[in-house]
C-alpha cells in the first residue's frame, strides 16, 4: 500500500509540511530517526509552535503517523527531505544530516518515486551531493525517478503566512522533474514559482536569508552609530519608514539568532571562498553581527558605571533568551553570546523568558519575575516576548536596557 508523502525529518520545516499536507488531504508518515520525537507525536504532543495538538489530532484522525522504521519510505509517492544542514564546530557547512538522510533514502527507493530536498544548502547541493548518493543503487534521477529541490521559508511563529499560503519555489534535476514537483506541491500550496533549476532555486533561498541578515546587521551598526551621536534611532527609523518606495524597514537588536539567519549566509560565503569569490558586503555583515552582543555587553557596562555599580558583581536579569519572540527556540540565540560576555566581565546573570523555561547553559530561570526585576541592578530587555508587560517592567526595574525598542518611558535606556 502507498503513501502520498514521507516526510524525511518532523523537526521546525518536517511536521508544519507534514500538517499542511494531512490538511489538503494527503496520506502522509513521518520518519525521524528520534525515537523521542515519535514517541511525542504518536501521544499527540507536537514538539515545536507552530503545529497545535489540535492540528496534530486532526492529522492522526487523518491517518498521520510516525516511525523511526526506514522501510516506510518505499511506500512513498513523494519523500521530501526536512533535515537540518547547520555548522560543525570550525563554522564550515555540515551536510551530515543530508547525506545521512539520502543514504537512507536511497536504500528504500522505487521506481518513479519523487524525490525533493527542501533543507537549505549552497548552490549544487541537489545535483552534487544529495543526487550521487540517491544513484548508488543504480536507479537514475530523471530517468528512474524524478530529483528535485524546494526551499524551505516556514517562519516559526509567524500567524499570518504558513505553508499554504507562502509562495513555494520549485526546481527539478530536468524540467520533467521540476513539473513533478510543482505538481507536487500544487496539491496544498496556492501559488507555485518554478525556477530555471535546482542551482537558482538554492541560491534564491540564501538570498532570502543573506538579505535578513545584511540588513540587520546594516540597522545594528546604524543603531551603534545613533549612540555614539545621541540620536534616538527608533525615531530615525519612524521617520525613514515613512517612505513607500524604496525603503524596508528592519529593526535593530541583540544580534541575529535561529538556525536560518546565521548560518545560511555562512554556506553562501564557503561557495563563495571555494569559488575564488569575495562576498564583500556579506563579510562586512558577518563583523557586524559578531560585533553586536560585545557591544550590549559594554553598554550595560557604562550604564552600571554612570549609575555609580561597578559591573563586576552587578546582578545583570536578562528578559527573553530565545532568538525571537513568542517561539521557544534558543539555537543561536544571541542572548547567550551577552550572558556570557557580561559572566566574564564578573557580573552576576539570571534570566527569565515566559516560553523558553530552562536553558542548559544559563542554570535554572528566576522563579519571581518582579522579584528579580526590582532586586536586579540592571535589566535587559532582549526579546519582547507578549506575555511581559513593559510598561509595568520599565516603572519597576532600577535600569532598564530596551533593546527592542517597545518600553514605554522616559527614564528607559534604548538601543
Amino acid at each position: 500500500m502507498s503513501v502520498d508523502l514521507v516526510v524525511v525529518g518532523v523537526g521546525y520545516v518536517g511536521l508544519p509540511l507534514a500538517a499542511a499536507a494531512s490538511a489538503a488531504g494527503l496520506s502522509v508518515i513521518g520518519y525521524d530517526t528520534s525515537p523521542a520525537v515519535r514517541d511525542a507525536l504518536e501521544a499527540g504532543r507536537p514538539h515545536i509552535p507552530d503545529v497545535t495538538p489540535a492540528q496534530l489530532k486532526s492529522m492522526r484522525a487523518n491517518g498521520f503517523t510516525t516511525t523511526t522504521d526506514p522501510s516506510a519510505i518505499a511506500s512513498a509517492d513523494t519523500v521530501v527531505i526536512c533535515v537540518p544542514t547547520g555548522l560543525d564546530p570550525e563554522g564550515r557547512p555540515d551536510l551530515s544530516a543530508v547525506r545521512a538522510a539520502a543514504a537512507t533514502v536511497s536504500d528504500h527507493l522505487r521506481p518513479g518515486t519523487l524525490v525533493v530536498l527542501e533543507s537549505t544548502s549552497f548552490p549544487g547541493t541537489t545535483d552534487e551531493v544529495l543526487r550521487p548518493i540517491l544513484e548508488r543503487h543504480g536507479l537514475v534521477a530523471g530517468e528512474d525517478f524524478p530529483l528535485a529541490y524546494s526551499p524551505e521559508r516556514i517562519d516559526p511563529g509567524n500567524r499570518r503566512y504558513g505553508i499554504r499560503n507562502t509562495p513555494k519555489v520549485v526546481s527539478g534535476h530536468t524540467p520533467l522533474c521540476a513539473k513533478h514537483c510543482a505538481a507536487f506541491y500544487g496539491r496544498f500550496v496556492e501559488t507555485v514559482v518554478v525556477a530555471k533549476g535546482t542551482r537558482e532555486a538554492e541560491m534564491a533561498k540564501l538570498l532570502e536569508n543573506t538579505y535578513r541578515y545584511v540588513n540587520i546587521a546594516l540597522i545594528n551598526e546604524i543603531a551603534m552609530f545613533c549612540e555614539r551621536l545621541g540620536l534616538d534611532v527608533w525615531d530615525v527609523l519612524h521617520c525613514a519608514a515613512t517612505k513607500p518606495f524604496g525603503f524596508a524597514p528592519f529593526t535593530p537588536g541583540p544580534g541575529v539568532g535561529g538556525h536560518c539567519i546565521p548560518v545560511d549566509p555562512r554556506y553562501l560565503l564557503d561557495k563563495a571562498h571555494r569559488t575564488g569569490a569575495r562576498l564583500g558586503v556579506v563579510e562586512a555583515a558577518r563583523e557586524v553581527d559578531r560585533a553586536m552582543p560585545g557591544y550590549l555587553v559594554d553598554r550595560v557596562a557604562r550604564l552600571l558605571a554612570e549609575g555609580g555599580t561597578p559591573v563586576a558583581g552587578a546582578r545583570v536579569l536578562l528578559l527573553g533568551v530565545t532568538y525571537k519572540a513568542d517561539v521557544p527556540d534558543t539555537r543561536e540565540s544571541a542572548a547567550l553570546r551577552i550572558a556570557a560576555g557580561l559572566t566574564a566581565l564578573g557580573a552576576r546573570i539570571a534570566y527569565h523568558d515566559p516560553v523558553a523555561g530552562a536553558v542548559a547553559r544559563l542554570g535554572p530561570p528566576v522563579a519571581d519575575l518582579d522579584s528579580a526585576v526590582r532586586d536586579s541592578d540592571a535589566v535587559v530587555l532582549l526579546v519582547p516576548h507578549s506575555a511581559y508587560d513593559l510598561g509595568h517592567l520599565g516603572r519597576n526595574a532600577r535600569l532598564l536596557l530596551d533593546v527592542t525598542g517597545r518600553v514605554p518611558g522616559g527614564e528607559v535606556q534604548r538601543l
